[in-house]
């Protein structure tokens, strides 16, 4: 049970809210609080870019993690639950469809709208009965009157959240001016990882031919005539008889042997190119327009 210590402390250190992988969903907006019971029923959680969108969570299964407050949701069922004005009061329509799309339960309509001024509208969650007040006249129903709380409503001394002081210049209590506000787009960066390279080193064999010149000895016969320079070795051995007389031939053949030599070196490198990214985003801004005054700035009356 979240309590309203919880929400000033939380509000105060800037909490978070978590979903069911531990991860965080967004920041804290506002509390909504239910107006009879005094019990936070809803919490906001800021997504998209720069916190500019504002999503309702459920805070019936939430638990509070010191300045964090973990929902059984996860960040995409967060961000894709339908758009409400953070600003203003959930009416009945709005809860069903918010109910329906985290699963908390169908919630029965029991209230009962008469030409009175007021009726009760009781709602059923999951973990408990969530009951408001609705305000009408006739056969129309009127808006949950919850209220909304957020860290504008919190200051170091309790009697100051409970003066009917306003916050801005545009509040009923404050001075004579209004204060015109507008969204200001701020885009940023951030790296994602797209891809990744590596070098892999592996074997491949190829044939490689060459020609290198062998050499090799061949045998011829040589007859020479019987001169007074050779008579005398040709009649020195026996008159008849039989001999041999061999000679060795040789020849060359190719040697192949493999040398392991460095051919080149290969790295990887990176290199940043600088693009341009178009962005096209709505900004809202608000007008002041004057009534009962001339062009001039005087009062017509």
């Amino acid at each position: 049970m979240i309590t309203q210590q919880n929400i000033e402390e939380i509000l105060n250190n800037g909490g978070h809210l978590v979903g069911t992988d531990g991860h965080k969903i967004g920041s804290i907006g506002q509390f909504y609080v239910d107006d009879d019971s005094g019990n936070p029923s809803w919490v906001t959680a800021k997504t998209g870019l720069f916190g500019s969108s504002e999503s309702f969570v459920p805070l019936s299964e939430a638990t509070v993690d010191g300045n964090d407050v973990r929902v059984p949701y996860d960040k995409d069922q967060v961000k894709d639950a339908p758009r409400m004005e953070a600003d203003s009061q959930l009416s009945p329509e709005e809860e069903d469809r918010l109910y329906k799309h985290y699963g908390v339960g169908t919630g029965t309509d029991t209230g009962t709208d008469t030409d009175s001024d007021t009726g009760n509208d009781t709602r059923s969650a999951a973990a408990g009965t969530y009951s408001g007040v609705t305000t009408g006249t006739d056969d129309m129903r009127g808006e949950r009157t919850g209220t909304h709380l957020s860290d504008d409503d919190f200051g170091t001394d309790a009697d100051d959240r409970n003066r009917d002081d306003g916050h801005d210049t545009s509040g009923p209590n404050t001075d004579e001016a209004m204060t015109r506000s507008e969204e200001e787009l701020h885009v940023g960066t951030e790296k994602h990882e797209t891809g990744r390279a590596r070098l892999r080193k592996y074997v491949v064999t190829e044939d490689v031919e060459t020609t290198v010149p062998v050499s090799h000895e061949e045998v011829r016969v040589e007859r020479e005539p019987i001169t007074d320079a050779n008579r005398g070795n040709a009649s020195s051995g026996a008159e008849l008889s039989e001999e041999e007389h061999e000679v060795v031939l040789n020849e060359e053949r190719p040697v192949v042997e493999k040398e392991t030599v460095p051919a080149e070196r290969v790295r990887l490198d990176k290199e940043t190119v600088t693009d341009e990214a178009h962005v096209n985003e709505e900004v809202r801004k608000e007008r002041i327009e004057a009534e009962g005054v001339d062009d001039d700035g005087r009062d017509r009356r």
